[in-house]
């Protein structure tokens, strides 16, 4: 149950990622961290739904990590850019080169040699409140620094300083979601005794910012390849640290593990930065591709408003 919807939330969050940059990528360059941002993107409708299948997308992993470990539900969220492609290859038909199969190929092999590898099981312990202010403390230190990291320097890398911050606020927002749903075991009332529904609510938001700012600052690639790689990082590590998520111990099991991590890592940077991905000039960026599909008899109707990722990464 909790592979199904984590695969499902990944799908609903791959349509998220393309409708929400559509809807800040025309705002201008100063609204970067500024609220203005939102005003932006608010006005604009394809962004509204775009936020309406957020909302889906974190009702299902909500209800996955309920059934699920927090170290299986977030690695399998990186299969999202799967169903990017997935989108792109039918919904625009567009052809996937050798980069995209190979790329998906490696993913799928990275995420199951590691759940075959770990065999992840447990993850029901209750942090305590010394765990939470030990994790919360070194993580919001962490957000701060790529935060500030982001101030500075080419787009590509104030994209990816982002989408990095972004990953571990979304990250720490699981954790504190997995708890949430221990703690509704003991009726709603007791949930609001604890201090995780309001810190939840002050990383939704951040994390809502903090993509908008991801995916305005520069290419979607940049972002996105932070993004997915670093959130699954994270989670597997406070899963281990805060619900006692067990993964399988032993020189040889772990050397398994982390070569299957590096695998999806590789295979998530690889897809992230193929042409019909990122939208570089081998495949035209989204909008002309978009454009391509508007004016083909065979193809599905695209909003006009519709546009994609950014320019090559300089």
């Amino acid at each position: 149950m909790a592979f199904l919807l984590a695969a499902i939330a990944a799908f609903v969050n791959a349509l998220t990622s393309v409708l929400q940059r559509i809807g800040v990528e025309s705002a201008p360059a100063a609204a970067t961290l500024r609220l203005s941002l939102m005003t932006h993107a608010i006005k604009r409708g394809i962004w509204l739904i775009g936020f309406a299948l957020m909302l889906v997308e974190f009702a299902l992993q909500a209800t996955a990590l309920r059934f699920g470990q927090l170290s299986v539900v977030q690695p399998v969220l990186t299969t999202e850019l799967l169903f990017l492609l997935l989108i792109l290859g039918i919904w625009f038909r567009y052809r996937l080169g050798w980069q995209e199969w190979l790329g998906s190929a490696v993913i799928v092999a990275g995420l199951g040699g590691f759940f075959l590898a770990a065999d992840p099981h447990g993850g029901t312990a209750v942090p305590t409140d010394h765990q939470w202010l030990v994790a919360s403390t070194v993580l919001l230190a962490i957000i701060s620094v790529f935060i500030i990291s982001a101030l500075r320097g080419p787009r590509w890398w104030r994209a990816a300083a982002f989408g990095a911050a972004t990953a571990v606020t979304a990250a720490y927002a699981a954790s504190l979601t997995k708890a949430i749903t221990t703690y509704t075991t003991q009726g709603w009332g007791h949930v609001f005794t604890h201090f995780q529904p309001y810190m939840l609510a002050i990383t939704g938001l951040g994390t809502i910012f903090l993509l908008q700012n991801a995916l305005h600052a520069g290419p979607i690639t940049a972002s996105r390849t932070t993004l997915v790689t670093i959130n699954p990082l994270v989670s597997i590590v406070l899963g281990v640290t805060l619900f006692a998520d067990r993964l399988r111990g032993g020189s040889l099991w772990t050397s398994l593990e982390v070569v299957a991590l590096a695998a999806l890592v590789a295979g998530v940077v690889m897809l992230a930065r193929s042409p019909l991905v990122a939208g570089t000039p081998e495949a035209g960026d989204l909008d002309e591709m978009l454009g391509g599909a508007r004016h083909r008899s065979d193809a599905p109707a695209i909003p006009e408003a519709a546009a994609t990722a950014d320019a090559p990464v300089s």
